[in-house]
């Protein structure tokens, strides 16, 4: 007899199943519902889950110990990871095509494999010879390095329990597929049954795991949002391709912080490690209008960006506001203090603000900045910006704060040759700092201005 089918509906956007098709999801999301044929003897198929002898124990008689990690040797991936990676964790790595995700990976499993032993790398984009032509480029080619093109979930768990690997790459989850499920790889149902059969090779084999994902168009993880909540990290790769630096950043880390971010080169030879960020991210600065250098704390490193602000007559009668790596929000409030407090007039202006290389400061560190390259380029005013740096939040009567872990900023300015530093005055007399910089106090955004370009 044959077997029955159910057909429903399910979103790939969040996952939502519904026996009937819908225009737009209960997530919001529009024509997302993709129809799948489920048999009934697979309907309520449960995941694989985790068996353990383990009994519920106080939390006073658990032992706190450090999570036993594996050493990538790339210092950049470890400082993101939180020191490594932890035995019989998953982590999933995204980010656009070309990105440099697969270089990465290749380059920290080569390693692992010198130091550590057998790691398996499971391509289902590449045939082995591509991972071969790649690896002799980044001359990361060992004996204990393992190959495989296969795309079937059952396979790759076969692969694993007869090599017993001490770090497995998945590249990348899209194209895996469970054949329990008619469903075509890539589907929701497809994403999540593989990377629960994935998670609980992990967790039962003390065996680190690395699963490659894909990014829509906007930019955002690809499949269900619940392929984020089962893995322990996500670590997203950002940068332009046009351009030679990538940029890493833990989105989560049940192991670690994720505030933290590993700088990358990328060459001909792979991705290197960049040891001061703050020279590569400030090459080519010269003392023109509209452009200034702030600094902003990723983790427990100081970086010093340099900001541009372009502020230009509107034509066609409603004023622009772009911001590239500033939140929008954040540029309209400095703009309303500007035209308040300070008396320039921006309502028949077009403003646009980037912040050079890409990155996106975290904080309110850069409000000052902001400001004074906006006031430079309508004023047709040059910062000194060789020699001079801006740090300090803008609140709404024009007043200025201090921002935390301001001496580290200082101390990097002062590190990179900088010999100004325009700041709250309040956090001055609070500084003990023996770097050679002069500290310019300013109680509010006016003040900064006059000493800025009206002072000596």
């Amino acid at each position: 007899m044959a077997k029955k089918e159910k057909t429903i509906f399910v979103c790939q956007n969040c996952g939502y199943e519904s026996p009937k098709w819908m225009g737009q999801c209960v997530c919001g999301s529009w024509n997302t519902m993709v129809e799948e044929r489920i048999s009934a003897t697979n309907q309520y198929k449960k995941s694989p889950t985790i068996t353990s002898s383990t009994k519920p124990l106080s939390i006073k008689e658990i032992k706190s110990s450090n999570y036993d990690r594996l050493n990538t040797y790339i210092k950049e991936l470890n400082r993101v990871l939180g020191g490594g990676m932890v035995k019989g964790s998953l982590t999933l790595i995204s980010g656009e095509p070309g990105i440099g995700k697969s270089t990465l990976i290749l380059q920290a499993s080569s390693n692992i494999a010198k130091e550590y032993g057998t790691v398996l790398y499971v391509s289902g984009e590449e045939s082995e010879e591509q991972i071969k032509m790649r690896a002799e480029r980044l001359c990361a080619v060992e004996d204990r390095l393992m190959i495989v093109s296969e795309t079937n979930v059952d396979r790759i768990k076969e692969y694993i329990q007869e090599l017993c690997p001490v770090f497995v790459i998945i590249d990348s989850i899209q194209t895996l597929f469970k054949p329990d499920l008619s469903s075509a790889p890539g589907s929701v149902s497809q994403v999540r049954e593989c990377t629960n059969n994935i998670m609980h090779l992990a967790k039962t084999k003390n065996i680190p795991i690395f699963i490659v994902a894909h990014v829509t168009k906007t930019g955002e993880l690809a499949g269900p949002r619940i392929l984020e909540h089962l893995v322990d990290t996500v670590l997203h790769f950002t940068g332009e391709r046009t351009q030679e630096f990538r940029v890493v950043r833990a989105l989560k880390n049940r192991f670690g912080t994720t505030s933290e971010i590993g700088v990358f080169e990328m060459r001909e030879e792979g991705l290197m490690e960049v040891a001061n960020p703050s020279e590569m991210f400030l090459e080519g600065l010269n003392n023109m209008e509209g452009s200034i250098v702030i600094s902003s704390l990723e983790g427990t490193r100081p970086l010093l960006l340099e900001i541009q602000a372009l502020v230009a007559p509107t034509n066609l009668g409603f004023a622009r506001r772009a911001a590239i790596g500033i939140d929008l929000n954040r540029l309209n409030l400095i703009l309303a203090v500007l035209e308040k407090k300070v008396g320039i007039p921006l309502m028949n202006q077009d403003v646009y603000v980037n912040v050079v290389g890409g990155l996106k400061p975290e904080g309110t560190s850069s409000d000052l900045g902001v400001a004074l390259a906006i006031y430079s380029s309508m004023r047709g005013l040059i910062i000194p910006t060789t020699n001079t740096i801006a740090i300090g939040e803008i609140g709404l009567t024009g007043e200025l704060r201090s921002v935390s872990n301001i001496e580290k900023m200082i101390k990097e300015a002062a590190k990179m040759g900088f010999k100004r530093c325009i700041l709250p005055k309040k956090i001055i007399k609070k500084l003990k700092l023996e770097e050679q910089i002069k500290l310019i106090g300013a109680n509010s955004l006016k003040d900064a201005i006059d000493c800025m370009f009206f002072e000596n």
